[in-house]
């Protein structure tokens, strides 16, 4: 899979400050999610992919294109939904996503129904001749999102699209985000504050800590590998279970009166651990695979020191 984002050593200073320091990272995921406190460097790494600022050592590359030399040919390809609002006072939401179409390069006969279709995507629809004064806090963001989407992109740019939203408007953007990375056309990359956002629409995910990568895994690979651990409860039978278990080489340590943690071996299967302990006559009450979810990796991101590269 080739690479979406590479940073090479990325720095970035603004004001005299030094906000992003020695970046160092390769993602090839099509959902990024990119976390961290505030103050972390989260919004000006993305501004940063997007021009706004400048390196002030290193580089990095969005598919394959230098964010210093090509950075007219990145935005062309890219679907920005800020954080904060950018609306225009006094028109309409098919007004203002048609002008954005055209600021992205479709031609004025082109932009019009391309509003038109973002609109009615978001369910927007019926509303799109309103003023966008007159819109909802979730209504306004879905305008932000149909004009990140209106011109087709290869790469959108989410910066905190749920926040402020109550629950039922929240459910509705995280569909829209998942069916748009459902769809196989585009990449993501989604900055929130919320890990419960990150994990449900993100298969990659980015946590700064500090201006440095303090944490970076593929989702899918953890949840995957932790499938080999286990924890097993054996009333009444634990020591007999935990020789058992080292007759046949496989590693565990006990973690209570009843309870063992193991590692099961890639040549054995969870109905072996129910077949070992029934030829010693004990009975397994409770089993369970280890899961760390994205709270556990974004917790032992923030406990260590961020480094620079990985």
């Amino acid at each position: 899979m080739s690479a979406v984002i590479e940073l090479e050593k990325l720095g970035v200073r603004l004001a005299g400050r030094q906000i992003l320091s020695d970046l160092s990272v390769t993602i090839s995921g099509r959902s990024i999610g990119l976390l961290g406190p505030n103050g972390a460097g989260k919004t000006t790494l993305l501004h940063t992919l997007l021009g706004f600022h400048n390196a002030s050592a290193g580089t990095a590359r969005v598919f394959g294109k230098d964010i210093g030399t090509e950075a007219k040919a990145l935005r062309e390809m890219t679907g920005y939904m800020p954080e904060n609002e950018s609306f225009i006072a006094g028109i309409s939401a098919v007004k203002f996503v048609r002008l954005m179409a055209e600021l992205s390069g479709i031609p004025p006969w082109a932009a019009l129904e391309r509003a038109h279709e973002a609109l009615y995507y978001v369910g927007l629809g019926e509303a799109r001749y309103r003023n966008l004064e007159t819109y909802s806090l979730g209504m306004k963001q879905r305008v932000k999102l149909a004009q990140a989407i209106v011109h087709a992109p290869k790469l959108i740019v989410l910066d905190e699209p749920t926040n402020g939203l109550d629950p039922p408007a929240r459910l509705r953007m995280i569909r829209l985000i998942r069916e748009i990375r459902e769809s196989g056309k585009v990449h993501l990359i989604l900055s929130s504050h919320l890990l419960r956002d990150v994990e449900e629409c993100c298969d990659e995910v980015l946590v700064l800590k500090k201006g440095r990568i303090a944490a970076y895994c593929n989702l899918e690979e953890e949840h995957r590998a932790n499938k080999r651990f286990i924890e097993l409860e054996a009333r009444g039978g634990s020591d007999k279970m935990a020789e058992a278990l080292g007759d046949r080489g496989i590693e565990w340590a006990k973690s209570g009166r009843d309870r063992i943690k193991l590692i099961l071996p890639n040549t054995l299967r969870i109905h072996d651990l129910f077949r070992i302990a029934n030829e010693r006559g004990i009975q397994i009450r409770r089993l369970d695979h280890k899961r760390d979810s994205l709270q556990d990796i974004f917790m032992k991101a923030m406990e260590g020191e961020p480094v620079g590269g990985l």
